[in-house]
């Protein structure tokens, strides 16, 4: 083997370029393909109609949204917007990157909103049809039937509008939920996913948990060090922890060599893997 090589890592975008766009946006996945991204990471909710939407909360995170009328959403209604008592038309009211993110503030302002998952997916496609998609199903037993489908509702409209854009073979699936892991296995066998590990869990007890292996361990990055990540890759997983945004951070996992890496700034990363 040629030690020159450059290592193949698997550069995903998270939420798009959340660092550089706002997040989960067309112009954020848009932005992240013209840089080079191999995969989108994107997260999804579900509409009163069924339309599977891409966003990071179900329901319109004042943080980042302005009400249908271009209003800040008061603190007293938070919550309030929730995606799945609403229309898709009335979700695409709102308007979710002109507001200033004081966690990131490099990021362009622009008026866009929540597209569905099929936009994103066409979009995405006509601009490079080798991208691949990370797809989260967020959920949670307090969620279930108030803010989102219950998780066999909630995996079947996921998987349709995979199948019906031709991207099955583009994607895999993730969540923290175990009941959407197995949920997954159970509708769809063949289709790969990445078990997501939080920062106040631990990776090998939560895959133990598991009826059958993942193909990808997803942890939050600090509960990595080299030793674990040979473990994991000796188990035959592939590891891609989540979020990255440091220079230093982000060539401490290359060296420990994961798979890929989850990172609100790609550009930084393709920086890295170019030098």
């Amino acid at each position: 083997m040629n030690c020159n090589q450059p290592k193949i890592i698997d550069i995903q975008g998270h939420r798009g370029c959340r660092g550089l766009m706002p997040e989960n946006t067309i112009p954020a996945f848009e932005k992240a393909i013209a840089l080079g991204v191999h995969t989108l990471e994107l997260d999804v909710a579900v509409s009163k109609d069924s339309v599977v939407v891409v966003s990071h909360e179900p329901f319109m995170n004042r943080v980042i949204c302005l009400d249908a009328e271009g209003k800040e959403i008061p603190e007293s209604d938070d919550k309030k917007y929730n995606l799945y008592q609403m229309t898709f038309d009335s979700i695409k009211q709102f308007d979710c990157g002109t507001k200033f993110h004081p966690r990131f503030p490099e990021q362009e302002k622009l008026k866009a909103y929540k597209p569905s998952l099929e936009e994103v997916i066409k979009t995405s496609k006509i601009l490079n049809h080798n991208i691949k998609f990370n797809i989260e199903i967020k959920a949670s037993p307090e969620y279930d039937n108030v803010y989102t489908p219950n998780p066999k509702n909630f995996v079947q409209l996921v998987l349709e509008a995979i199948k019906n854009n031709n991207a099955f073979a583009d994607t895999n699936l993730q969540s923290f939920d175990l009941r959407i892991m197995e949920e997954i296995k159970k509708q769809a066998p063949n289709m790969e996913v990445a078990l997501l590990v939080d920062e106040d869990e631990d990776i090998w007890s939560k895959i133990t948990m598991m009826s059958y292996s993942p193909e990808i361990i997803s942890p939050y990055y600090k509960l990595l060090n080299k030793e674990t990540i040979k473990k994991l890759k000796a188990e035959n997983f592939k590891v891609i922890p989540w979020t990255i945004n440091s220079v230093e951070e982000l060539q401490k996992m290359i060296d420990f060599e994961v798979n890929g890496i989850i990172t609100d700034y790609p550009n930084k990363l393709i920086e890295i893997l170019e030098n």
